[in-house]
């Protein structure tokens, strides 16, 4: 009896140990947040790996499926407006990147008697995207820019369940830590040491 009531509290000290240190390692901040669907785990994966000249894109349902070696295409079955946001939220908890917004052009004109529900879109994703750099661009246009990164540079395509034409968000990844002002700056000086 004395034994059993031993290995009892040995148990019980394990699994208190266990729990303090992942508290302390931070996995018990994973914990309360509740689990992480597979696309969040899969940026947070991927997004330390990710540079300047790499795209995140959040895409309607039926956005096809490229061939390209450099994109990976996933699946997220939620929200797009939900999914951008997240995005956007990792993107800024980085130290590394920053994200240039890209969209549509013909977002403004898709009709509003024929899709329901995509005046509330264009102004939640107005609110979402409204501290960033943002372009409207013809939507082959930005096809043809993603294509021809992907040939070189990681491309990753978060599907959504949004059925709304023109709706896409792309994000091309730059460097957090240096300004376009920074770059001249650098270019400049590159200039003036060689004359």
């Amino acid at each position: 009896m004395m034994f059993a009531r031993r290995e009892v509290g040995m148990r019980k000290t394990g699994v208190i140990a266990v729990l303090l240190l992942a508290v302390t390692f931070g996995f018990g901040d994973a914990a309360a947040e509740g689990p992480k669907s597979d696309w969040q785990a899969k940026v947070r994966r991927e997004l330390p790996l990710l540079g300047h000249r790499n795209w995140i894109m959040i895409v309607d349902s039926a956005y096809p499926l490229q061939v390209s070696p450099g994109v990976e295409t996933i699946e997220t079955g939620t929200d797009q407006l939900a999914v951008t946001r997240a995005v956007l939220w990792e993107i800024d908890h980085t130290i590394h990147v920053r994200p240039l917004v890209f969209l549509d052009a013909e977002l403004p004109y898709v009709p509003s008697a024929e899709y329901a529900g995509v005046n509330a879109y264009r102004e939640g994703l107005k609110r979402v995207v409204q501290r960033y750099p943002v372009q409207s661009l013809p939507h082959a246009e930005i096809l043809d820019k993603v294509s021809e990164t992907a040939k070189t540079y990681k491309v990753l395509v978060l599907k959504t369940r949004m059925t709304v034409p023109y709706t896409s968000v792309f994000l091309q990844l730059d460097c957090k830590y240096l300004s376009e002002d920074g770059e001249r700056t650098i270019r400049r000086a590159m200039k003036e040491s060689l004359k």
